[in-house]
């Protein structure tokens, strides 16, 4: 019996919150359908991606409000609604959405991931110390936040009343407010007394927050562990597989690329001509490709242009293609390009960055439900599936997330002796 529903807008974002379930030994799974069919799943926690942070918020209202009433209605207990930690996407109408299905009069929203350095205070968001609009993802190409205030985000997508409040301590009470309200969050420990007073008040069957308030739901919701959890041994051989344009990243990257990572860079043709891995000139690449995995034990493939991303600017340009095209034709390639070479015996352990990425690659082999194992770093996921009846493992990540040193980091925790049964 399902007991808890995690709603999540990207890939990643739905790995990264069902693994605080797993690491508890909470059978967890994730699933790309928002049609998900709710009496066949057997898993505790069920995180379904419904890919709407992209769409029209009327758009993603609509699908997560289907999505709710159906879980509602197939007697799921508590429902989730999985934010992004940065804030990009349609966080008002989708929490909107949740309230309105669910036909209660609050849903706390707990956005803090202080755990990375993602905080909340006084209603304001922080990256890092700096408010979320002064931050990288002030900056996105594709998906900047306009907004530091978190109610002021949620004002510009949704009529619902939505209210700040500072963590709640031991003994204090839950507000009495109607619509969303929303919750400071420093530390830890803030997201866990907050997370008590509002259970006490039984007010957790529906709520919203990232990763962060998610790690301390297992407890509060009384989910408890059903299996043993035990870490997998992965092929030593690592490929990076970027798609993702935050700085971050690029530092991550760099930083391999210095240790020895072998690097490659996608050409604006090879990003954004539909079919390009199926021409004679793409057939003849993919065999350079082996080649390179063969020779490297650690390799990264990704889709920034040296020293920006001008030159790929100015192709979508010649092609005609807006920003939105663009996105979706450069995660599209990179998945054709991954699926041609998942049968291969070079491939290694897969590390994906980026949900657009992450999910393109899934669909080109046909993958459309991942189970998460743990976490190898704060954010960073490991996760297995099913393909052409074998069992394969993939590590993801948001590409905001981890430590300049975290791609040769995780290449050492790969390594046989590395890995071992956790219990």
């Amino acid at each position: 019996m399902i007991l808890l529903l995690i709603i999540a807008d990207d890939f990643t974002g739905a790995l990264d919150t069902g693994v605080q379930f797993a690491l508890r030994g909470i059978q967890t799974k994730v699933v790309v359908d928002p049609e998900v069919d709710f009496t066949s799943c057997d898993a505790k926690v069920l995180v379904v991606d419904t890919e709407t942070r992209h769409l029209p918020s009327v758009q993603a209202y609509e699908i997560v409000s289907k999505l709710t009433t159906r879980a509602l209605q197939a007697g799921v207990q508590s429902i989730y609604k999985k934010t992004d930690s940065a804030l990009r996407g349609n966080i008002g109408a989708e929490l909107a959405a949740v309230l309105d299905a669910s036909g209660k009069k609050q849903l706390p929203f707990l956005p803090a991931f202080p755990q990375i350095k993602r905080v909340t205070q006084n209603g304001i968001h922080y990256i890092d110390g700096t408010p979320v609009t002064e931050s990288p993802f002030g900056r996105d190409p594709f998906e900047p936040v306009r907004c530091s205030a978190v109610t002021g985000i949620i004002a510009g997508q949704s009529d619902l009343p939505a209210k700040s409040f500072p963590a709640l301590k031991a003994g204090e009470q839950a507000p009495d407010a109607e619509g969303i309200l929303v919750f400071d969050g420093s530390t830890l420990e803030d997201l866990k007394s907050t997370g008590l007073q509002l259970a006490s008040h039984s007010m957790l069957s529906i709520s919203a927050g990232c990763a962060g308030f998610g790690a301390v739901l297992p407890d509060l919701l009384g989910i408890t562990a059903d299996r043993p959890l035990r870490m997998p041994q992965l092929d030593p051989r690592l490929l990076v597989v970027c798609g993702s344009v935050n700085p971050i990243t690029l530092a991550q990257l760099d930083y391999a690329e210095n240790a020895g990572f072998a690097r490659l860079r996608l050409t604006p043709q090879q990003k954004l001509e539909p079919g390009y891995w199926q021409t004679p000139d793409g057939q003849a690449q993919l065999t350079a490709i082996e080649e390179m995995l063969a020779a490297n034990p650690c390799s990264i493939i990704e889709t920034n242009d040296l020293g920006g991303n001008q030159l790929t600017a100015d192709y979508a340009d010649k092609l005609g293609i807006d920003l939105d095209t663009l996105r979706v034709r450069i995660s599209g390639s990179l998945g054709s390009l991954v699926g041609a070479l998942f049968a291969s015996p070079n491939l290694g352990t897969l590390l994906m960055t980026g949900g657009d990425t992450l999910l393109q690659c899934m669909n080109c082999v046909g993958v459309t439900e991942l189970e998460p194992i743990c976490e190898m770093e704060k954010g960073v996921v490991l996760a297995s599936f099913t393909y052409k009846g074998c069992t394969r493992h993939i590590i993801t990540k948001s590409g905001g997330f981890g430590q300049e040193s975290l791609m040769t980091d995780l290449a050492e925790q790969i390594a046989p002796a590395a890995c071992t049964a956790v219990s």
